[in-house]
């Protein structure tokens, strides 16, 4: 059974909601822009984009998150589902991961 859960949150809502997350971590560090940027490796005009705009490139979030120690976070997003039964499992380990989309 395919389910697709339905988001009220678009792309660029989640972004702001990130770059508000980032912002509260760095305040509650006691650091300033120039310092997390330093520590993060980016630009303080990027950081600061990003915390205003939410936009950011994966490489700057992703560098932000290894400068506030939550790098391993990223780590679980995009896993794939939890098969539902033994029979399921079966057939996944079967059945090679397609390298390709069919449509």
């Amino acid at each position: 059974m395919n389910t697709m859960m339905l988001s009220l949150v678009g792309p660029g809502e989640m972004g702001v909601l990130l770059a508000s997350r980032v912002k509260v971590l760095r305040l509650l560090k006691g650091w300033t822009r120039e310092t997390m940027a330093k520590r993060a490796g980016v630009t303080a005009a990027s950081l600061k984009r990003f915390e205003v705009s939410g936009k950011a490139s994966l490489e700057l979030v992703l560098k932000v998150g290894h400068a506030l120690a939550r790098l391993e976070e990223f780590g679980t997003l995009f896993q794939p589902p939890v098969a539902q039964s033994i029979e399921e499992l079966e057939q996944r380990t079967a059945n090679p991961t397609r390298k390709r989309g069919r449509i």
